[in-house]
């Protein structure tokens, strides 16, 4: 499996007070090593040790990646607290958050076997990032254009059109509109060592 790249040197590691130490403790707690977290979320160990000791912020893609293989949400790696059985969740208690560059709000409850998230992805080149993991996820378009690849496949949806895919299959989405594009994202929350993530055109190769 082709690695994540590691950020730029001059990246500024943002205020990772809180989010640095829960990965490390969630890790631990999975019972996994440095090494075998890095594999399993397809970055070099010296770029997670980074994650972990405040020297990088971590991007979007990258903390749904530790989320999923920790079996947790992006919301717990980042210390927010939502009511834990309250099946409402009141506009007006959902702030939104910018991680990377892509802003989420969370719009599910904690404790549940699925992640809800309202997504804006910014319209800037995403790179090659092709994502593979067990599970399934879910998204609906609210605003802009998506592009969504899955597999060999290229898929432009408009505001309306919706997707629900096996997450084995490689898949990779981007903004495909100017001022980016705003969706509904659902995933569920698997922990398992299958967990990976793949880069491009390498990944592809390989059948994955």
């Amino acid at each position: 499996m082709t690695e994540l790249p590691d950020e730029p040197v001059g990246a500024p590691p943002g205020d990772l007070s809180t989010v640095a130490p829960r990965l490390r403790d969630l890790r631990r707690r999975s019972g996994l090593t440095l090494e075998t977290a890095a594999r399993l979320v397809g970055l070099s160990p010296a770029h997670l040790s980074r994650l972990e000791t405040r020297q990088r912020q971590p991007s979007l893609p990258v903390l749904l990646a530790l989320a999923r293989t920790y079996g947790t949400t992006v919301s717990d790696l980042l210390g927010e607290t939502a009511p834990e059985r309250d099946p409402v969740l009141r506009a007006d208690r959902t702030e939104p958050s910018e991680v990377g560059g892509w802003t989420y709000w969370t719009v599910g409850g904690a404790g549940r076997a699925m992640q809800a998230l309202r997504v804006h992805v910014p319209q800037r080149t995403q790179g090659d990032l092709v994502r593979v993991h067990p599970g399934e996820e879910w998204l609906y378009v609210l605003e802009g254009r998506l592009r969504l690849t899955l597999g060999a496949a290229v898929h432009v949806l408009d505001p309306g059109d919706s997707a629900h895919f096996d997450s084995l299959t490689p898949h990779r989405i981007s903004a495909a509109s100017r001022g980016g594009t705003e969706l509904l994202f659902v995933h569920t929350l698997l922990q398992s060592g299958a967990a990976e993530w793949c880069l491009g055109d390498d990944a592809r190769r390989r059948g994955l």
